[in-house]
């Protein structure tokens, strides 16, 4: 039985770093737990996904609003545990954030996507019917 839930307490939130990891592996425990904790304020939310009790997914999300995309979610992370991706969960869980966006009066979903992570990009495009309609740019400032 599949169940998603948001993760609220520091706790539950320190049980997705292996997947996290995954996504973001130059990240450390404590780091993560910190930045975490500086994007709450801002509204920043993260929804587990479980199958049978077992861990399989999170979304880490986000209302934000733009001149571009108005009021929109957008999805910082979205990973599923690598040894069971192509299964549906991520279609599932993505859905779920189009049906939460909705019912936070968003008009969009918004993500990035590493240039190097062609099999999430055919995801997002065919599975999903997202477009991809632009480039992100980013400066280091060190």
């Amino acid at each position: 039985m599949i169940i998603i839930e948001e993760l609220v307490t520091e706790e539950e939130v320190r049980h997705i770093f292996p997947l996290m990891k995954d996504l973001r592996p130059y990240l450390d425990e404590t780091r993560f737990i910190q930045i975490w904790k500086t994007m709450q304020p801002d509204g920043y939310r993260i929804f587990a996904m479980y199958d049978a009790g077992e861990l399989v997914a999170f979304t880490g999300i986000q209302i934000r609003t733009n001149m571009y995309y108005f009021r929109h979610v957008f999805v910082h992370e979205l990973v599923t545990r690598a040894d069971i991706r192509s299964k549906g969960y991520g279609k599932e869980l993505l859905s779920f954030v189009h049906d939460w966006g909705r019912e936070h009066e968003c008009v969009t979903v918004a993500l990035e996507s590493a240039l190097i992570r062609d099999d999430a990009h055919r995801f997002y495009e065919t599975k999903m019917g997202y477009d991809r309609f632009c480039y992100s740019f980013k400066k280091e400032l060190g």
